[in-house]
Order: structure tokens, then C-alpha cells, then sequence
């Protein structure tokens, strides 16, 4: 869910700085790979779609891997909040490292990675070594989500990038209306290992897809360091960071533990857990549109918006979830808000960064995804004593804040 719904809405702006960025190599001009270009810009949604299903597949399987390992619900969360921290971290040095190295190699590498992680967690024995497994997992997210980003300007033409891009991230929405949900499916059918198990096999057959579709996707120039330390000395920008790391920690220090909320506060049995999930998906989605209609002229007032009603929707669950009707609704809503924020804060951004300076703009989408990635920690050490006192407050506190 760090992997949010921005993608939904094509951004040309953001597009013409990646391109300026790389000073990439046109699709057409190395490699056999696939010849229809379109063909490429899925293979890497799917890549997205299949790293943010594996990001978030713990979610809705939270109360079985925990009872299975004989482990708290809390101590789970931990699967949720190490593989963020490693994606914070990982996502803007990635940036830097892969220099001139072919994307399409770093890709399939981290989709094999993908692979190896999702099978040691089908076959974890403890929650040790799922909690390893897990660490590959933020490898990978953090190398996915730095690499697709640039992709789009090497595959289409100028005029097809923001389509381009949309299709790439969109792989987002698709999890979180798709993925999730089918895995928590999964889990309730066969269990959680097959779930990991069946998110394997998928990433062969993307791992594969991409091997035969993409070109060698070389570059000729890497961005450097001192443009980004000159965008991060900006005041409005360090404000957009910290704003995007305390509305997605406020969000998912409960987010995380949705499935205990649903079942143990709202009474809702284990069946319609998965069915939820792809309501709050699709509802999140239609924030995120509802949201870009104004957030171009009222920043601001959007994300003030956005805040309170994260703030209601959350607490909410305290008041008024302790019946399945009550839950259900609460849900959706939580999903409309929070399905706003990524168009909010990527809107800030984009605003904060001044108009010359178009190659730092890359490293300022790379650290709002480290943010709102390493937001995902305080879920796994704080949310033990929350789900225990069934209580939101911390909740609360961080979107007070914002």
C-alpha cells in the first residue's frame, strides 16, 4: 500500500523530467526483445503488480501466519514493517548504484529475488525465517520501485508517457484491488503458505514475460548526489516528506492489523475478509480520481481534507466498528480517503521542486516512496500495544500532526 494509487492519474510533467533525467536510450534501438512496445510497458506493470501483492500479502493473512508460527498478531506486523524499512532505504540508493547498468538485467534480477523470497516464506518453518525471507522482499520493492519508474520514457513514444506510465504503476491499483484480495482468498482456501506458494509461481511467468518482451534498456548518463542534496535542503520539500511519512504511518499502524480489526472488533466472519479487501481496493481508487479533480488548484485544502477524514474513518473503528455493518462502512470510507493521498502529497511535490531543476524531481519520487514506505515501521513495533488496548490513539496523534 506504499505502492499507492498516484499511478491511476498520467502525470506528463513527471514524465518529461525522468526522461531528462537518463538521457535514455530509445526502445527501438538495442536488443531483439518484444516489437510491440505496448507489450513492454505491461510486462513491467506486471512487475509492480507482483512486487506490491508480495509487499502487502501479509495483510490479509496476518491471523494465520501468526497463529501457524505460534507468535503474536503484533510480532507479524513485523512482516509488513522490516521489508518497508529495507524498501526506505533501498529505493534512492538504487538510484544511484544502477548507474549505467542495463534496467532490464536489474529488473529481471529483482524478479527473480521475488521469486526466492516468496518461496521461502511458503516454506518458512518460524517466523525467523520469514522475517528473512521478508528482508529479500524489501530488496526487491525498493530496486522495482526505483528501476519501473524510468521506464516508460525508454519504451513509447513522447506522446505515449504519461499513458505509459499510468499502465506501469497502475500494476498498483491492480494489487490492491486484485492481489491482496485473491491471496487473502488463497489463504482462506488452502492457507497462507499456498498463498506465498501461488505468488511464486506468478513471478516466474512475470520473471519470463519481461526476459522475453523487454530490449536492453542501457543509459548513458546516472543522476548524482549533489542535485539531490540541493532539492532536500528546500524547505516545502522536507515539509512534503515529513507530511507523507506521518499520513501513511497513521495510516497503517492500523491498516496493518485490518484482518484482526474486521474479524475480533467487528465480528466479521473469515470469509468475507477477502471480499473487503477488494471493496476497500476499488474504493481507493475511486478517492484517488475524486481527489485529483481538485487537488491541482487546492493542494492545501485537499490534504486537509484527506487528513480529517483519515482521522474520522480511523477512529471510527473505535466507536462504531463493533458491528459488521459498522466495519464494512467504516472500510470503504478509510479506503476513499486514503486512496487521495498519494495524488495530495505527489502534487505537493511536484509543486515544491522548483521548474528548472527537472533531474532532482526522479530522487524526490524515490524519497516520497521511501517515506511513505519506512511509515510502514511504526505498524510492526507500536501496533502490538495498540491492537492489545484496542485503542487508535497513535492513530489519531499522526494525522493530528499532519
Amino acid at each position: 500500500m506504499s505502492a499507492t494509487f498516484l499511478a491511476c492519474i498520467p502525470n506528463i510533467r513527471r514524465d518529461e523530467w525522468m526522461k531528462h533525467v537518463e538521457q535514455q536510450t530509445p526502445h527501438q534501438q538495442r536488443g531483439a526483445g518484444c516489437n510491440d512496445r505496448w507489450i513492454c510497458v505491461y510486462a513491467v506493470a506486471l512487475s509492480t503488480f507482483s512486487v506490491v501483492t508480495t509487499e502487502m500479502l501479509p495483510v490479509g493473512l496476518m491471523t494465520p501466519i501468526a497463529d501457524t508460527l505460534g507468535t503474536s498478531v503484533g510480532v507479524a506486523g513485523l512482516t509488513i514493517s522490516v521489508p518497508a524499512v529495507l524498501a526506505a532505504l533501498f529505493a534512492p540508493i538504487a538510484v544511484l548504484a544502477a548507474g549505467g547498468m542495463d534496467r532490464r538485467r536489474i529488473l529481471a534480477a529483482l524478479l527473480l529475488l521475488l521469486i526466492i523470497a516468496n518461496l521461502t516464506s511458503a516454506l518458512a518453518p518460524t517466523i525467523g525465517w520469514l522475517l528473512a525471507a521478508r528482508v529479500i522482499v524489501g530488496f526487491c520493492m525498493g530496486g522495482i520501485w526505483a528501476i519501473a519508474g524510468g521506464l516508460a520514457t525508454r519504451l513509447v513514444s513522447q506522446r505515449s508517457i504519461g499513458l505509459a506510465t499510468a499502465i506501469i504503476f497502475g500494476g498498483v491499483a491492480a494489487a490492491s484491488v486484485f492481489g491482496v484480495p485473491i491471496g487473502a482468498a488463497i489463504g482462506d482456501f488452502a492457507g497462507w503458505r499456498a498463498a506465498f506458494g501461488a505468488m511464486a509461481f506468478f513471478s516466474v511467468l512475470v520473471l519470463a514475460v519481461n526476459l522475453w518482451s523487454l530490449p536492453e534498456l542501457p543509459v548513458s548518463r546516472s543522476v548524482r548526489l549533489r542535485a539531490f542534496r540541493d532539492q532536500i535542503a528546500r524547505h516545502p520539500i522536507q515539509l512534503g516528506l515529513a507530511t507523507t511519512f506521518l499520513f501513511v504511518a497513521g495510516h497503517f499502524m492500523a491498516y496493518t492489523f485490518v484482518r484482526p480489526l474486521l474479524q475480533n472488533t467487528s465480528g466479521i466472519g473469515v470469509e468475507w475478509i477477502g471480499v473487503l479487501l477488494f471493496a476497500y481496493g476499488a474504493a481507493g481508487i475511486a478517492g484517488n480520481f475524486l481527489c485529483g479533480l481538485m487537488v491541482s488548484r487546492h493542494t492545501a485544502a485537499a490534504l486537509i481534507a484527506i487528513a480529517v477524514a483519515l482521522a474520522a474513518t480511523i477512529s471510527g473503528f473505535a466507536l462504531f466498528g463493533d458491528t459488521p455493518m459498522g466495519g464494512t462502512l467504516i472500510l470503504i470510507l478509510w479506503g476513499i480517503a486514503y486512496g487521495g493521498v498519494s495524488v495530495g502529497l505527489q502534487s505537493w511535490m511536484m509543486k515544491a521542486a522548483p521548474q528548472p531543476s527537472r533531474s532532482p524531481r526522479r530522487f524526490l519520487s524515490r524519497s516520497s516512496t521511501s517515506a511513505s514506505h519506512l511509515d510502514h515501521w511504526p505498524a510492526g513495533k507500536l501496533s502490538t500495544a495498540l491492537v492489545s488496548r484496542q485503542t487508535c490513539f497513535w492513530q489519531r496523534f499522526c494525522q493530528c500532526l499532519v
